[in-house]
């Protein structure tokens, strides 16, 4: 990609250094907030419920099954009888707490554990609502035993007092138990809810912050550019007039094209270096036939994606580092490709490559530093921008992961 070998090699694609505005980027630390309250809505469909209720259902009446063939003395069938009053009951201990478990999520979610400063609230509602979910768990598994049993399988020699206090506690744990898990499980599918929106919000304001960030680098760069050429076209008011009105006229090309797409942070390549070309016609209008423009792009390159005006401030710095100071056979080529997954672009000129003061003109000027930036915010460690002094000038390299460019309106291309 480079023409000649490299001497040195000056080479940015680090991460830039910045500051944070903790009002923009940090997160409420109050976890009651209006977004988690209205993620807190959410109640899982009737399907996902019967279906875990029947599921267990299923488990339940085969263990017992099981359990009554391991403890029968004799090895007689179990009447169908009885497997069917033993699947009622097994089915009836998961969907009576299923019939119940949206109002348990709706206490759940008015009432949340984690809320600061109302624990002790939520936790006698909670104790409340544990033992009404209990009471009604114990009633409706009383009225199926009364649907499948004489007197709901009353044992003989017992009084109904007796029998059912012995059903409500050998009943209570279990209950408390079901109405504990479906609170838990209401929390996690909140906390997961409101990560899944945290993270989107967070995707949204990077992605708002980015591009605030590229309109600022793109306002400081159009005065800088518009300045440079302004005083171009200054250098030739009096001298050469007929230039100087050329170049005016080609600067309100250059204007048009950029305000056509102002809101756009990416243009095909192929639109770059129409842009491109309009301001190397400038600077060849101004040095007259001193600067001669090559362009060599592969056409496979064409429809990649890039930074809009990414290459005009490397040509820029080409024509007032590199060869601005000579008195003649000044060239730059500007050429392109791709490579795999990767778009690579370089602008090379045929001046006194990586000079001191060249080296730190790269390191502190407008152009330059801008370009970074923008590459940084649009690809963060995805890039390469390389200087490298090469044999017979300086040689400027951006490397960019390729993306086909969005249909946009037709632009002209042109090889000078």
């Amino acid at each position: 990609m480079n023409a000649g070998a490299s001497r040195r090699e000056f080479v940015m694609n680090g991460s830039l250094e910045g500051w944070e505005n903790p009002t923009l980027t940090q997160f409420c630390a109050r976890p009651d907030t209006a977004l988690v309250r209205k993620m807190r809505v959410w109640t899982p469909p009737w399907r996902w419920v019967f279906g875990v209720a029947t599921a267990l259902g299923v488990f339940s009446t085969l263990q017992a099954y099981r359990i009554t063939l391991v403890m029968m003395k004799s090895s007689e069938p179990i009447e169908a009888g009885s497997i069917l009053k033993l699947a009622i009951l097994n089915f009836a201990l998961w969907y009576v707490p299923a019939l119940m478990v949206p109002a348990v999520v709706c206490v759940s979610r008015k009432f949340p554990l984690d809320e600061s400063g109302h624990r002790l609230r939520a936790l006698a509602v909670h104790s409340v609502a544990a033992l009404t979910f209990a009471a009604v768990d114990f009633l409706g598994m009383i009225g199926v035993r009364f649907l499948v049993s004489p007197n709901a399988g009353k044992w003989n020699g017992v009084t109904w007092a007796q029998y059912l206090q012995a059903r409500l506690f050998d009943q209570l744990d279990w209950s408390l138990m079901v109405y504990a898990v479906i609170v838990g499980a209401s929390h996690a599918i909140a906390f997961y809810h409101e990560s899944q929106q945290r993270k989107v919000a967070a995707a949204q304001l990077e992605m708002r912050l980015m591009e605030a960030r590229l309109k600022t680098l793109e306002a400081e760069l159009h005065p800088h550019f518009l300045f440079n050429t302004l005083h171009a076209i200054s250098t030739l008011v009096h001298r050469d007039p007929e230039s100087a009105d050329r170049m005016i006229s080609r600067l309100s090309d250059l204007l048009r094209i950029t305000f056509d797409r102002s809101g756009e942070a990416k243009v095909a390549l192929k639109e770059e270096i129409d842009f491109l070309q309009k301001y190397l016609d400038i600077e060849r209008t101004r040095f007259q036939d001193r600067l001669t423009v090559d362009v060599s792009i592969d056409p496979d390159a064409l429809d990649g994606e890039v930074p809009r005006m990414i290459l005009q401030p490397l040509a820029e710095n080409a024509v007032k580092h590199g060869i601005a100071g000579r008195r003649g056979g000044d060239h730059i080529r500007i050429s392109g490709g791709r490579n795999g997954d990767r778009l690579w672009m370089q602008v090379h000129d045929n001046g006194g490559g990586l000079q001191v003061g060249t080296l730190r003109a790269l390191r502190t000027g407008v152009g330059l530093s801008n370009t970074r930036a923008r590459l940084d915010c649009l690809y963060g460690r995805h890039y390469r921008l390389e200087f490298s002094d090469t044999h017979g000038g300086l040689a400027v390299s951006i490397e960019i992961p390729f993306q086909r460019a969005v249909a946009a309106p037709a632009a002209s291309f042109r090889v000078a």
